[in-house]
């Protein structure tokens, strides 16, 4: 027996070493694609009161499924809709039929190399005049006229701001009068195709100044009128989602790697300032915008559950496991482990929550990536799906 215990501990240790020593050598020889930080987050808040799960994202309708490719934003022209899709093209939905106004960039389009060239519209907003601003990731900043489908670049990411390209524009606001754009520039190293590799390296990389070293830029201002671009906040961690305050004395910025959203004041005392306006969220913001109730909507791309196992905050510290990963999976892979998990909130004009809306697993609505609030209805974009979601606010 004693003889019989000794070969097996014998055997079960060559074999374990058999598999572990040549993984290691692999995982040391083999290339990593990212550079991660460890960065702090703090345990994620309880999923209690307003913040508790639900299931009424699940009360929402599919609207043009399989008509639509990852409708990421949405804006509406009196009750008519207008999307960027994952295929390059500006779509106006009018009386339920789907038509392409514009596209900026040309095929062919459908792979992840296609994006540079085919382009990719994220952040949709409507001016004063009825005509829709566009931040396409690998293209610019543009203006669309909805009737004409004539396209006018205002920014170029072939521009130079601070002595740096633009790489990866995500998403505007625009002031009531049309003449200032907030937009967001979310990485110097990664354009949106690499979107993951953002997130999991967790710097603050933004567009390099070559000035001082190691400043990082990321919202911008676009003026219509002088047509200079100014630099406003800097060494933020995936800059994403931005909206104007109603009253337009400040922009809400958010924060996606880091879970929270800053605010940064554009008139009034404290003009040129920055705080906090939200931290330390249930979920990973994406798109945000106004709420009827004067606050805003917030997207959530990724959830942090609470009870729960958060995979984004386990890795936060663990640099060293995210090279592991990355070096042994593809980023296909990796993104098959993040939960199918959907969450909107509501959040007032202050930043407390007021309501939240779940669809645990994404059985309706999956990946998304803004609400847009319209004629009692919330219309839910995605930069993932084949179709459009709407939500009856009278019903939830």
């Amino acid at each position: 027996s004693t003889y019989s215990s000794k070969v097996f501990r014998v055997t079960f240790l060559t074999l374990a070493a058999s598999v572990v020593v040549p993984l290691l050598g692999v995982t040391v020889l083999l290339d990593c694609p990212i550079d991660p930080q460890p960065i702090s987050l703090k345990e994620p808040p309880l999923l209690t009161g307003v913040l508790e799960p639900n299931i009424k994202l699940r009360k929402a309708e599919r609207l043009w499924e399989n008509e639509l490719v990852g409708p990421e934003s949405i804006v509406n022209i009196g009750d008519v809709l207008f999307t960027g899709t994952a295929d390059g093209k500006i779509i106006k939905i009018e009386d339920g039929e789907i038509q392409t106004i514009a596209r900026i960039g040309h095929g062919p389009c459908g792979t992840r190399e296609d994006e540079p060239m085919c382009g990719r519209p994220l952040g949709i907003r409507v001016g004063p005049n009825n005509t829709l601003f566009v931040a396409d990731a690998y293209y610019g900043l543009y203006e669309v006229n909805p009737g004409t489908g004539e396209t006018k670049m205002l920014v170029s990411t072939k521009t130079l701001i601070e002595g740096q390209k633009l790489s990866f524009l995500n998403d505007l606001s625009v002031t009531r009068d049309g003449r200032k754009i907030y937009f967001t520039d979310s990485s110097s190293k990664w354009q949106r195709r690499d979107y993951l590799f953002l997130i999991m390296e967790a710097t603050d990389d933004g567009r390099q100044v070559s000035l001082p070293q190691g400043i990082n830029l990321f919202l911008l201002e676009y003026d219509m009128v002088t047509k200079e671009v100014k630099v406003l906040m800097v060494g933020l961690r995936f800059p994403n989602g931005v909206q104007l305050s109603p009253a337009e004395d400040f922009v809400l910025v958010q924060e996606t790697t880091m879970a929270r959203i800053r605010r940064y004041y554009v008139s009034g005392l404290m003009k040129g300032g920055a705080d906090m306006f939200v931290e330390n969220m249930p979920g990973l913001p994406d798109n945000i915008r106004l709420s009827s109730s004067g606050g805003y909507w917030v997207a959530m791309s990724a959830v942090r559950p609470n009870p729960g196992f958060s995979l984004l905050d386990f890795l936060s510290e663990k640099p060293w496991i995210k090279k592991m990963i990355f070096k042994l999976l593809s980023r296909e892979t990796v993104t098959k482990f993040v939960p199918k998990y959907s969450l909107v909130v509501e959040l007032s004009e202050t930043g407390s929550y007021r309501r939240s809306f779940h669809d645990p697993n994404g059985v309706i609505v999956a990946y998304v990536s803004e609400a847009h609030e319209h004629n009692g209805y919330l219309y839910l974009g995605s930069f993932r799906s084949p179709f459009l979601c709407r939500l009856n606010l009278q019903h939830v």
